[in-house]
C-alpha cells in the first residue's frame, strides 16, 4: 500500500478573511514537519472561537512563526513535484493558495482530497475509523500535525485494519531562528 503524503492547515478564522497559521505535512516515511506561520502585515482576521480550538495564539505567531515566503520553500523543498492529500481540501486549498500569493512563490506540488483515494465503503466509514484512531493512538486533534498524522493513520486503518497504529512518527517542528 502507498502511504500518502497529508498536509492540514489551521487557520485564523473560519470563514472570509481568514489565513494560515499552521501547516502540518505527515510523510510516508513517518515524519512530521510543522510550521507556525508569522501573519504578514494585513492578515488581521482572527476569531477568538478559532484559537479556543486550535490553542494558538496571534502572539504566539508573531514570537515563533515564520515568514511565510520560508514556510512556501520549505513546502517545495519538502513536497516538489508530489501530491499531498488533505481532508479539508475545499478550504486548505484556499489557505495554501494565499500562503503562495503572499510570499510570491509557485506552488511546487499539487494538494488534492483524500477523500479521492477513498472507495465508496471506505468514505462512508472515515468519521468512524478517524474516532478510532483517535482513541487507540490518544492524539488530540486541532494542531495541523497532529490533524495530518491522524488523516494519515485513518487512512492506513481503512485500508488495511490490522495494520498497528504505534506512535513511533518522527515529529520535525520547524522553529525560527533567532
Amino acid at each position: 500500500m502507498d502511504i500518502p503524503i497529508i498536509l492540514d492547515i489551521e487557520a485564523s478564522g473560519f470563514g472570509s478573511g481568514s489565513y494560515p497559521i499552521e501547516i502540518g505535512v505527515a510523510m510516508p516515511d513517518g515524519s512530521l514537519h510543522v510550521w507556525l506561520i508569522k501573519p504578514m502585515e494585513d492578515w488581521t482576521h482572527w476569531q477568538d472561537s478559532a484559537e479556543q480550538v486550535h490553542g494558538i495564539s496571534r502572539q504566539q505567531l508573531l514570537e515563533e512563526g515564520w515568514e511565510p515566503r520560508q514556510v512556501a520553500d520549505e513546502l517545495n523543498e519538502l513536497l516538489a513535484g508530489k501530491i499531498a492529500y488533505s481532508d479539508g481540501w475545499g478550504v486548505d486549498r484556499t489557505w495554501l493558495a494565499l500562503l503562495f500569493y503572499e510570499a510570491h512563490v509557485l506552488q511546487g506540488f499539487k494538494l488534492d482530497s483524500i477523500y479521492g483515494l477513498l472507495g465508496e465503503s471506505e468514505w462512508e466509514r472515515w468519521s468512524e475509523q478517524r474516532d478510532e484512531v483517535l482513541e487507540l493512538t490518544g492524539m488530540v486533534p486541532h494542531r495541523a500535525g497532529t490533524d495530518a498524522l491522524v488523516i494519515q493513520k485513518t487512512f492506513i486503518h481503512l485500508k488495511e485494519p490490522a495494520t498497528k497504529l504505534a506512535d513511533n512518527d518522527r515529529i520535525i517542528t520547524h522553529k525560527k531562528t533567532r
